[in-house]
């Protein structure tokens, strides 16, 4: 008897720290609300605060618990976290929250000079009922220059290669900073992914600034799954919240 396909709906989001556009307000009780709302399966999330002790100081409803676990809460009991900033008082990375087990990940140090600290956290999850595939979900935050993103997508092919079974789906998510698409080109050509919105609509979404979006920097790559819908957040209130818009989807995995 043949499967029945296994719908995916997720989410992929720099949440800016947790703080609005220019720093102007703390936004993570709003944050965690939108988030909720959108009810996905999946969330990949960048610019997560694991600890900033001078905020909880700061502002008096700052939460106790690390950012992804707060905005975790009472929808994905499965979580993960990859610290690749650390500073005075804190750190922050990438994170993914999941309705399904994670049943190991990692976070690769991908970063491409001691300036900018960049991480690719790795996670492969049980599906529900689908005992013979395993989901392998990556979350990236990639440099600001193109040299250094050149090395960052040589170090995520060679992963994707040695980590990832050929047949495995697999969701690259987050922030890619790739002012002139050089992801597309390299990841479709060498791991034979493809953009979800590019495959929905014909183009890449512009997701950066949220107020008025005009550069496409944050992306949804798959292989394995196929695309039923996908949709830009950068309307009120998303753009009150970060300054960058989300990018959701439903995906297929036959």
């Amino acid at each position: 008897m043949e499967s029945v396909a296994t719908t995916l709906n997720i989410v992929t989001y720099n949440i800016h720290k947790g703080f609005s556009q220019f720093n102007r307000r703390m936004v993570l009780h709003e944050l965690r609300e939108r988030l909720h709302k959108l009810n996905s399966d999946i969330v990949f999330l960048q610019e997560v605060q694991g600890e900033r002790m001078r905020l909880s100081r700061r502002h008096a409803d700052y939460p106790q618990q690390p950012q992804h676990e707060f905005l975790a809460q009472e929808i994905w009991p499965h979580h993960a976290y990859g610290m690749n900033a650390v500073y005075d008082g804190g750190h922050h990375g990438n994170a993914i929250l999941s309705r399904y087990p994670i049943l190991r990940w990692e976070n690769e140090d991908i970063s491409a000079h001691g300036f900018e600290s960049r991480g690719a956290l790795h996670c492969e999850l049980a599906l529900p009922g689908r005992d013979d595939v395993k989901l392998h979900c990556l979350c990236v935050h990639l440099g600001l220059f193109k040299s250094g993103r050149g090395r960052q997508f040589n170090a995520l092919i060679e992963r994707i290669n040695e980590a990832v079974p050929a047949g495995a789906p697999l969701i690259i998510a987050g922030d890619f900073n790739d002012w002139n698409n050089h992801a597309n080109r390299q990841l479709a050509q060498e791991l034979g992914l493809h953009e979800v919105f590019e495959a929905s609509s014909g183009k890449l979404a512009r997701s950066f600034p949220a107020g008025l979006p005009m550069l496409r920097l944050d992306r949804i790559y798959v292989r394995g799954l196929s695309v039923k819908h996908s949709e830009l957040h950068a309307h009120t209130p998303w753009d009150r919240i970060s300054d960058h818009a989300a990018l959701s989807a439903t995906l297929l995995l036959s």
